[in-house]
């Protein structure tokens, strides 16, 4: 048996965008400004608790409870209309994850996304039946690069890291899986190629076009 802990955002769903514009757009009313390339290498791989943590400390500001839940609450209408009108996976990820399946790869995910939000997706997109279960960001104390996530996708699987591998499209992601004692393979959906091959991953791919279950750096021989 092998295993595969998916990232979502970025990996099987194409909405880092829409993540982007309701985080800057919550954070924009309240005077602080964070532009795209910004949010792509200090907010990409936090959860939503975790970007308004980092973005309230780096001011040297300190946010309550009940302030976070009504941002959280805030940031996720945003990005649930901006999914609803544009829900966009990552090019070849619905295939190759229908291949990986069919072959009898056990696959889990694992994302700082709430739970609602990936069920939704994959309920839409069809892919609901592939997936053993879900490592959310309810799920977890500490976000990555944190291993805890990716920790727990491997008690889902059952199965040695060893026998798992990773696909993420973040740095804290690759991080996290590493950490995690398995392999990672990233999509170069959020950074450039050349950032991805410096941060430790196996192999890196533009996205999953053209690519199989099968020519993933599995550590044994065998597929």
């Amino acid at each position: 048996m092998k295993g595969i802990c998916f990232d979502f955002n970025g990996v099987v769903v194409d909405d880092e965008r829409h993540h982007c514009a309701a985080l800057r757009e919550v954070l924009a009313e309240w005077g602080i400004t964070v532009d795209e390339p910004t949010y792509y290498h200090d907010y990409l791989g936090y959860d939503d608790r975790g970007c308004f943590m980092h973005a309230w400390s780096s001011l040297g500001w300190t946010l309550d409870t009940a302030k976070i839940e009504q941002l959280i609450a805030d940031k996720g209408k945003r990005y649930r209309a901006l999914i609803s009108a544009d829900l966009t996976l990552v090019p070849g990820a619905a295939a190759f994850i229908r291949a990986a399946h069919a072959s009898g790869v056990r696959l889990v995910i694992v994302s700082a996304a709430l739970r609602s939000e990936i069920v939704h997706v994959l309920d839409v997109a069809g892919l609901s039946d592939c997936f053993l279960g879900i490592v959310a960001a309810e799920d977890v104390g500490a976000t990555k690069p944190n291993p805890e996530g990716y920790l727990k996708g491997l008690g889902l699987l059952s199965l040695p890291a060893s026998e798992c591998l990773v696909i993420e499209d973040s740095i804290p992601g690759c991080r996290a899986g590493l950490a995690a004692g398995m392999q990672v393979v990233m999509v170069a959906t959020s950074h450039e190629q050349e950032e991805l091959v410096g941060a430790g991953a196996a192999l890196v791919w533009d996205d999953f076009r053209g690519h199989g279950p099968e020519e993933l750096p599995w550590h044994s021989t065998s597929y």
